[in-house]
């Protein structure tokens, strides 16, 4: 009964689990106050919300990737 077949193993989850807080922390970089029809902000057009952030989310999108398509080694690392 112990011989479980999943499709992934534990390294595929943690891998998985870092890039997905990756992509949260890309998109709360992009968190900010907006402008208003009377006040304009120039912080919506700054380096960290419109470069930063999106490579930050970007990276973590393909490490997502990486890792679901991560292969261990042996069947005995994971156990």
């Amino acid at each position: 009964m112990e011989n479980n077949n999943f499709a992934f193993s534990k390294t595929n989850f943690v891998l998985i689990g870092i890039s997905a807080l990756v992509v949260v922390i890309g998109f709360l970089m992009m968190i900010g106050a907006g402008s208003t029809p009377t006040q304009f902000d120039p912080d919506i057009f700054s380096g960290l919300r419109t470069k930063v952030a999106p490579v930050v989310c970007f990276i973590g999108f393909v490490s997502i990737i990486g890792g679901i398509m991560y292969k261990s080694k042996s069947k005995e690392e994971d156990k």
